[in-house]
């Protein structure tokens, strides 16, 4: 009667219409609520849109690009791939000549290896052959180069004796020249003295004078002959020391007639 009994057939029980207002009123609220989220939302999900369309548009454009870079990779790697292959072909060809190169070294190789075997054999047999015949003439050569050594002894003893041997036989021809200089220059000044005893008593002094001056000219002469041969001879002498050859000769003298 006073609005405490249930509402049929509104309520089951008192108060659900007031109660049914309030959670009307509440859905309202969250309505208005999700309608202002889901106009926020979708503004931002229209800006979202937007940007992804721009995206979309921008991954279209490097698509086709990246389509483009890619038609040109497959042609280029089709371009690179039939050159691979000339190049593997051409490599295969040179790879089967190259083994037949290798097979034809392989066998000149070994034919090298067994020439140079036998070659290594006979260097070893003549190596053997000349050092049994080098010692063989080692020991000759010490043999010969004694007695060269004593030869060369016998040589320079020889040779020594030759020498003392032509200085004295210049010797002895030097000292007989000198003996018979010497002597003629005795007889002239003993015949020169008696010339002189002479013209202090002779009547014919002026031939006399003349006879002495003859003499003098005479005994002048013969000294300058005797240092002439002693000074050729000496010379000829120290030529002989001194290992000069064909020296052994007499020297040349003038014969001075006496006045």
């Amino acid at each position: 009667e006073t609005n405490t009994l249930p509402f049929h057939p509104f309520e089951n029980h008192q108060g659900d219409i007031l109660r049914m207002e309030k959670e009307h009123q509440v859905l309202k609220e969250q309505l208005k609520e999700a309608e202002e989220k889901s106009q926020q939302l979708q503004s931002r999900s229209l800006e979202e849109i937007g940007a992804l369309e721009e995206l979309v548009k921008k991954c279209i454009e490097e698509t086709e690009v990246s389509q483009n870079e890619l038609d040109w990779f497959h042609q280029d790697s089709e371009t690179q791939m039939k050159k691979w292959q000339q190049e593997k072909k051409e490599n295969r060809e040179n790879l089967k000549a190259l083994r037949s190169t290798a097979k034809q070294h392989s066998d000149a190789n070994q034919r090298y290896l067994k020439t140079i075997e036998d070659k290594q054999k006979q260097y070893n047999v003549c190596l053997n052959t000349f050092l049994e015949t080098s010692n063989k003439f080692a020991n000759e050569r010490g043999k010969l180069e004694e007695l060269i050594k004593k030869s060369q002894d016998a040589s320079q003893e020889c040779v020594e004796r030759a020498v003392k041997a032509e200085v004295s036989v210049l010797q002895n021809w030097k000292e007989t020249e000198v003996w018979k200089l010497k002597g003629n220059i005795a007889k002239a000044e003993r015949n020169l003295r008696m010339l002189e005893a002479l013209s202090s008593s002779s009547a014919s002094a002026a031939v006399v004078k003349d006879q002495i001056d003859s003499w003098e000219i005479f005994i002048s002469n013969v000294k300058k002959q005797l240092e002439k041969v002693e000074a050729e001879y000496e010379e000829k002498m120290e030529l002989v020391k001194n290992g000069a050859r064909n020296c052994l000769s007499k020297v040349e003298i003038v014969d001075i007639p006496c006045p």
